[in-house]
Formats: structure tokens, sequence, C-alpha cells
């Protein structure tokens, strides 16, 4: 998802594109997944994102995996609607990503997918607790309550094939909401899943912990 117009992060650049440690945060997340066990990725573009979509069908034009999916740019989950719509999944499930996760790698990706098949159901959210995000100083907005804990969506999730999207609530910035009746819950403390760039501050927090090598980048989950 990569339609967001990016007002909080200010400056000219659109959100996908920010830059984070000298790389558009868009591609960082491309790379990720193209390095994981993703078959094919479909890049969702909204109007409000002219030049991320020609960075992105350029990009697709020499990726047989890699498609852009032209939304109508009317929020997170009715742009979420249109694209699973136009993309045919064969009645598989849909990894969804936002593309301000600018930590995000393949290792972590996987580690979704493998959460997914072991939970019961079709459809995953990714939550990160809100005390987390506040220790690395990132942005917690968008909380929610989930047995008592407060926690925030990560922006990665696993939506049923069958085409239910009721798990994402969500504004124009991509920031889901967990519903926990729509599917199971993931609960990571994982940096690469915490960190959403949505203000200045988050880039700069980002960049410091891309350069960290320590353990607590990759915690083990909860």
């Amino acid at each position: 998802m990569c339609g967001g117009r990016g007002t909080r992060l200010g400056g000219e650049a659109e959100k996908p594109l920010r830059e984070v440690a000298g790389r558009p945060m868009v591609d960082r997340v491309l790379d990720a997944l193209a390095a994981s066990r993703i078959e094919a990725t479909h890049a969702v573009v909204s109007p409000h994102a002219t030049r991320t979509r020609e960075r992105l069908a350029e990009r697709a034009s020499g990726s047989p995996s890699l498609s852009v999916v032209d939304a109508p740019g009317n929020g997170y989950v009715a742009d979420l609607r249109h694209a699973m719509e136009a993309v045919d999944a064969g009645g598989d499930p849909l990894l969804t990503v936002a593309a301000d996760l600018p930590l995000l790698d393949a290792a972590a990706v996987n580690a979704v997918l493998d959460a997914a098949r072991a939970a019961d159901g079709d459809s995953l959210t990714v939550c990160v607790p809100a005390a987390r995000k506040r220790d690395l100083g990132v942005s917690a907005d968008a909380t929610t309550e989930i047995d008592g804990r407060e926690v925030v969506p990560a922006g990665i999730n696993v939506v049923g094939g069958a085409g239910d999207e009721s798990d994402a609530e969500g504004d124009d910035e991509g920031e889901a909401s967990a519903d926990r009746d729509a599917g199971a819950v993931h609960l990571t403390d994982d940096a690469r899943l915490a960190v959403n760039v949505n203000y200045p501050s988050d880039v700069r927090t980002a960049e410091r912990l891309l350069t960290d090598d320590g353990p607590d980048r990759h915690p083990t989950d909860p």
C-alpha cells in the first residue's frame, strides 16, 4: 500500500518516496518483499502519489513479479478493497504491507508468513505493544486494546483469500486498526515491524536503528 500523502512528514516528497538513510521507503519495502517467500507483489498507488506511481511503473517494467494497481485514493480501506478485487489471488490469502516500514527485511516478512500459517483462520493482524514503540522513540498513533494491553497495528497483515478485508480499518496514511473478531492477532516486539514512519522524528529513529547492529533490533517475540 503506497498511495499515502504523507502530510505529517512535511516536505515535498510523497510519503513512499521519503528517503530513510538515503533510500526511499517504498524501495526498502519492495526489496524486502522481493527477497522473501512472497511470489508476486502488487504496488497499490493512488492519485495522491503520482510520482510514486511513476517510480513504481518504471521498476515494474523490469520485474515480472511486480505490478502496479491504480486505486481511487479514497482511503486505506477503500483502496485495499479495490486492490483485492483487482488482483486475482486464486483464493489464496494476501499479505498487505504499508510502505512506511523502512526496517522491514525478508526475514521479518517470512516470520509474519510463518505466524499466519500457524494461526487459526485465514487472517492475521500484526500488532506491536505501544510501550515498545515508545521505548524505540517512534510515534504510537492509532492505538487499540487487546486483552487489556495497549497495542498499535504494525501495517503488515495477512488478509483471508475469501476477500475478507474487514480486519483493516484505517486512514489514508495506511494505519490499520486491529479487529480481534476478524482473525488472529500476532503480537511482536520486533523493531523491524515496530517502526512506522509518520513524522520527521520517526525518520531519525529509523536511520539510527538501521545503523544499530545490537540485539535490540531483532528481539525475540513475546
